[in-house]
């Protein structure tokens, strides 16, 4: 299982944004889309994530005046990314060492996709349970 086999079930659209970006903007993007980070985008390079903690980082060390910052200033960088045949345990295993929620997707050096530990973890789930389901029909048969 690999991590070309999550994208091609979620799809491959990224919404990413500017290091340029304040960081008010970018709370108000994970907001409305509902998502817990984003990849940060320069120059068609992905040069770190954005994530709720950032955020939480950034106030707390900066106050409210910090939503009035760039994004490039609170942003966690550089980005650990993963490729697309890399192997879903693996993500998953670096994304527990590394406690982080979400990877870029890279292929040649352009962002192609960006997975969470969510999208992984129901990828495993759904294969588990229809390999169950094909023991129990091939038990029933026999």
């Amino acid at each position: 299982m690999t991590i070309a086999a999550i994208l091609s079930g979620k799809g491959r659209e990224v919404i990413s944004i500017a290091p340029t970006a304040t960081v008010m903007e970018a709370a108000a993007m994970l907001a409305e889309r509902r998502i817990g980070a984003v990849p940060v985008v320069e120059d068609d390079a992905v040069v770190g994530i954005f994530s709720e903690r950032d955020v939480i980082h950034a106030l707390n060390t900066g106050g409210v005046e910090a939503l009035q910052g760039l994004v490039r200033t609170a942003m966690t960088s550089p980005p650990i990314t993963v490729a697309p045949q890399d192997s879903v345990l693996g993500a998953l295993s670096l994304m527990s060492r590394r406690r982080i929620r979400h990877l870029p997707v890279l292929d040649g050096g352009a962002l192609t996709g960006f997975v969470s530990i969510g999208d992984l973890v129901k990828y495993r789930i759904d294969r588990i349970e229809a390999d169950a389901a094909a023991m129990r029909d091939y038990i029933q048969s026999v």
